[in-house]
């Protein structure tokens, strides 16, 4: 039978990669939901080309256009933060959880709870809300699969070994398009520079992370609770040519590494055929074209994300999420043209030494407001304070 699937965030990187795959393998796979935020018109003719039942659109102003552009096709349209929690609610038996930000925290954690099977490229939900997310997982007897390319390797490479004889686990990096920068370099980059990442076709904030090596810093967070092996047994490991997405060592000194071309419907196809496989159409990796593998080790000087995240999974407790929050107020001020390249992470240090939240986060709604007032603190230091540009 066809496996019944939903798509959050349908018309993102991730969403519409996994739409390519479903196009590639049609009768293998029956579209259910499938959701946006606001563009209406691209996502009802992905909801008419797979026959989807319903399309829901996050912001309600785009309710009309939504419905208008679905008329007469029998598709249900919605609109808001609820009907997207009730779409994750409906029996599907795989879900792709791909929304943007905190804002696909609430219809991930719903379609956690129907037990079933979801595949996870919303970093930033996992790292906001990893303990309670985890929980639910386990309360739930639902399967979390990693969409991310790291974890996707880590998971892959695990397959057939036991998370208690695993030595060290390197998520590798590309560096993204400032690398060999200096900091006064770096302190004159433009928007348009930090999107062009030179390996991946990503989006907006998710380039703008990896050029800051903040994606690093979310992931080292993702992997500490999807693989607890300890935070001193994970390390991140330079990789300019995104071949080796990341290595598994054993306790007899095997490596175990998954290796591929970066493109990110290798990992979507492996949850999406999980515990199968399905062909793809992606390039095939030729090593001898290639030619060469280099590593190196990050350098947290340029690169303080990733000494901010480790200092934040470490002190645990709400730290991931105003990290995370601070993170995404930087990355749209820098979008913005209000603070410079390097000020993303410096805003990051400053909310999290600055802001302190009265409890800990023990629900779902602990963390929004942990999460609101964290970005009112990094909205407001901004026009504080005078980042050196």
């Amino acid at each position: 039978m066809a496996r019944s699937i939903s798509i959050f965030g349908a018309t993102g990187s991730v969403g519409l990669s996994t739409l390519d795959l479903v196009r590639q393998h049609r009768s293998a796979f029956r579209v259910v939901a499938l959701t946006a935020n606001g563009n209406a018109a691209a996502l009802a003719a992905l909801a008419r080309e797979f026959d989807a039942e319903i399309a829901v659109v996050a912001e309600p102003e785009a309710y009309g256009a939504l419905k208008e552009a679905l008329l007469g096709s029998g598709i249900e349209a919605a609109a808001g933060p609820d009907a997207l929690i009730e779409a994750a609610k409906r029996d599907v038996d795989w879900t792709m959880a791909s929304i943007v930000g905190c804002a696909g925290l609430p219809p991930t954690m719903a379609a956690i709870e129907q037990g079933k099977t979801v595949a996870l490229a919303n970093k930033e939900a996992l790292v906001s809300a990893g303990d309670l997310m985890m929980a639910a997982v386990k309360r739930s007897g639902a399967t979390l699969l990693p969409v991310d390319s790291e974890h996707n390797a880590i998971f892959q490479s695990l397959a057939g070994g036991r998370i208690d004889q695993v030595r060290k686990i390197t998520l590798t990096a590309s560096g993204g398009p400032f690398r060999s920068f200096s900091l006064d370099e770096m302190r004159s980059v433009t928007p348009a520079q930090a999107v062009a990442h030179p390996n991946w076709d990503m989006g907006a904030k998710i380039s703008i992370d990896s050029a800051t090596m903040m994606n690093k810093g979310l992931e080292l967070i993702e992997a500490h609770h999807l693989f607890p092996v300890g935070l001193d047994k994970l390390d991140i490991l330079v990789h300019p040519q995104s071949v080796i997405h990341s290595m598994v060592e054993y306790v007899d000194c095997s490596t175990l590494a998954q290796l591929g071309s970066p493109d990110m419907r290798i990992p979507i196809a492996s949850a999406l055929a999980w515990p199968g496989r399905i062909e793809t159409t992606c390039k095939p990796l030729d090593l001898a074209t290639i030619g060469q593998l280099t590593f190196e080790q990050p350098d947290i000087q340029r690169f303080p994300a990733l000494r901010l995240a480790r200092a934040a999974i470490t002190e645990g407790g709400a730290k991931p999420a105003i990290m995370n929050a601070a993170n995404e107020v930087g990355v749209a001020a820098f979008l913005a043209g209000q603070i410079g390249f390097l000020d993303i992470a410096s805003l990051v240090e400053d909310t999290l030494c600055g802001y302190a939240p009265n409890n800990l986060p023990i629900c779902i709604d602990d963390l929004f407001s942990i999460d609101a007032a964290a970005r009112t603190y990094a909205q407001t230091h901004i026009q504080k304070v005078t980042y050196a540009r």
